[in-house]
């Protein structure tokens, strides 16, 4: 097909330009050397569409095909989205990006070369042509001004050519590979485009389907990203991929995104706003009732889809207080034994089908039970260590619904703690400097039992002080304070040489605290809490930085593993990285090694998936060395980490 009716088609919405998660993210650079290749007529390869049905009652584009499909580009969209702005002098619609990277392209008819403007060398060179004006008015009027021009009379018939050379840029025909068929399902499709696309971005289920909604409804991501927005300003990190799944869960009850192949717009803008509501009731309700009132410690994200058709059910609200303590419970166990961790369409799957056979909130967790033989915890569950943990968020449950009193003012740490105590920060028990000077290894450093949770202003109190030395002072300013915090109260335990007694005895207390806590929770013998604001109402914006999808999850984990199996130290998930002093959050690393990957021996590294140019910056600036795809990483590990500690000779 010709680029010009490719543009065409894009005007009348039979060929839509989505942009999914990425947007337009090439540079000038790549404009460039793409107008190059096509000037010369070099290959730039085929294109990939699927051919898919929308709602035809909805507008799409300028005007709606009469017969309801659309072929959504997969492959290509870079180059299209160049061309649509440099032939048409403006970005296509469902545009996400910076339009400056093709806006300005200018050809120099002597030198053929392709440069963005810059006045001090162009200004007033009539060899210098707007490229855009030209492929808008077309070479025959450039060539009339030429004509007349005694600049270009030495050279006309070169200029010529060459002009029409750029024109015909849009004759240039493109071959376009269509998938189609009933059976070319969103699942289907995705694996198709992941499998020719190796080198490149992978598309995720959730981006196809939203893509196909924005067919036939050009707001809809716009609307979502507005619900995105509103979250994170409250402190809650979800992608698009996760909304669509709970948005798919409520309208079909299904965890396939091929289950919305027939969805209209109007019963999908219906279901959104139904998620919009659930989700807003979760967030507040997992907040007051078990303080897990920020995106760090929320647990399982995709534990939501579940919920939220759980919730739906009900009607749109759940029947009693009882019903709600137990799918909190839950929610804890599914986070705290990895529920959604492996195939999360498959267990998602199994979860919603409990829900469809009526079973309830009791199915769920008896499913969970088989699972696990038992929702019993004891001691060696909390020897995870890192803010990655999964037991990093029951730990700040615990402070938050317990009697944890913040050791210097005395107040509890509750979930409905408002003002200047409201926020609360990691602290070492034993401070991290006196652990490493002892000789104590990462691990046992950042031991979730060696983490509570103080204000910041006691954190900066004890700061690197021994706990046999602060320890006494805070029992005497408010008796009953650090016990709260579930800290063994023999003195000896204090001491750094009898650390790892310290850290065995703190994993029993914190086993015991917990199981009450849960068995309380699934009998529904906590009392209800002091009520508390709107969580969504507060301004807690987060540091940039999340794991995206259920797939990006299972990545990262799988190279955590590959490199464990290298011999090398296990990386941490979603590590949250600070500046010191005063511990102020920049960035949520996907998976990082702040010690590096050789400890001692090698730079900090951190793998960073989809993420912008906020959080990269913010690794720079901590010195790590950071790297943006799975494949990079593995190279450096192979190439850098483990070549220079093979022996010589092997």
């Amino acid at each position: 097909m010709k680029v010009r009716t490719i543009l065409d088609q894009i005007d009348l919405g039979a060929i839509a330009l989505p942009e999914f998660q990425r947007g337009y993210v090439w540079n000038r650079d790549q404009v460039r050397n793409f107008m190059w290749s096509l000037y010369r007529k070099h290959p730039v390869g085929s294109l990939l569409v699927w051919a898919t049905k929308v709602d035809s009652t909805a507008s799409r584009g300028d005007s709606a095909a009469p017969s309801g499909t659309v072929e959504l580009l997969l492959d290509g969209q870079q180059r299209i989205t160049s061309l649509y702005g440099l032939i048409r002098g403006k970005p296509p619609r469902f545009f996400d990006g910076n339009a400056l990277a093709f806006s300005g392209l200018f050809f120099h008819l002597d030198e053929e070369q392709f440069e963005f403007y810059a006045p001090m060398k162009m200004k007033d060179n009539p060899l210098w042509l707007d490229v855009t004006d030209l492929m808008k008015t077309g070479s025959g009027t450039a060539i009339q001004r030429m004509v007349t021009n005694p600049v270009f009379q030495k050279n006309l018939p070169t200029y010529v050519n060459r002009l029409n050379a750029i024109d015909n840029i849009k004759e240039i025909e493109l071959h376009i590979e269509k998938v189609s068929g009933e059976d070319k399902t969103v699942d289907v499709v995705v694996d198709i485009f992941n499998r020719v696309n190796t080198g490149g971005t992978k598309l995720s289920k959730g981006d196809l389907a939203l893509a196909r909604i924005c067919a036939a409804w050009p707001e809809a991501r716009d609307t979502m990203k507005g619900i995105l927005a509103r979250w994170r300003n409250a402190g809650f990190e979800f992608r698009l991929e996760l909304l669509m799944r709970c948005v798919n869960a409520l309208l079909t009850g299904e965890a396939l995104f091929s289950a919305m192949k027939d969805v209209t717009v109007p019963a999908f803008r219906e279901a959104l706003g139904k998620t919009e509501k659930a989700i807003d009731f979760l967030l507040n309700t997992v907040s007051s009732r078990l303080g897990l009132d920020h995106d760090a410690v929320l647990g399982s994200h995709y534990a939501f889809p579940t919920m939220v058709r759980y919730y739906h059910d009900g009607g749109g609200k759940i029947p009693d207080s009882g019903e709600r303590d137990r799918l909190l419970y839950w929610f804890v166990h599914a986070f705290l034994w990895g529920r959604y961790s492996g195939s999360t369409e498959s267990v998602l799957t199994q979860d919603l089908n409990i829900l469809k056979e009526g079973k309830g909130i009791t199915g769920l967790i008896d499913l969970l039970r088989r699972h696990r033989g038992n929702l019993t915890l004891n001691a060696d569950d909390f020897k995870g260590w890192s803010r990655g943990a999964r037991f990093y968020p029951l730990l700040y449950l615990l402070t938050r619904v317990g009697a944890a009193r913040d050791w210097d003012w005395g107040t509890e740490l509750k979930a409905n703690l408002l003002g200047k105590l409201s926020a609360l920060q990691v602290h070492h028990i034993f401070p991290k400097k006196i652990l490493y000077e002892h000789g104590y290894e990462k691990a046992e450093v950042n031991a979730l039992a060696n983490l509570t949770f103080l204000t910041q202003e006691t954190n900066l109190l004890v700061s690197d002080t021994s706990p046999e030395n602060y320890i006494p002072g805070f029992m005497k300013k408010n008796p009953g304070a650090i016990e709260s915090h579930w800290i063994p109260m023999d003195p000896l335990l204090w001491k750094v040489e009898r650390f790892p007694d310290f850290l065995a005895a703190r994993r029993e207390l914190l086993a015991k605290a917990a199981n009450q806590f849960l068995e309380s929770l699934v009998t529904g013998k906590i009392p209800e809490g002091e009520p508390v604001a709107n969580v969504l109402d507060r301004q807690a914006p987060l540091p940039p930085g999340s794991i995206s999808t259920d797939e990006e999850e299972r990545h990262l984990q799988e190279t955590n593993q590959w490199v464990v199996e290298q011999g090398l130290p296990e990386g941490e998930l979603r590590f949250e990285l600070v500046e010191e002093p005063g511990g102020t959050p920049l960035a949520i690393l996907d998976l990082a090694w702040p010690s590096g990957v050789q400890e001692g021996l090698s730079a900090p590294v951190a793998l960073i998936l989809n993420e912008g140019q906020e959080v990269e910056e913010a690794a720079n600036r901590l010195g790590y060395r950071f790297f943006k795809s799975v494949g990079a990483f593995k190279a450096y590990i192979e190439q850098e980490v483990l070549k220079e500690s093979t022996p010589l000779g092997k």
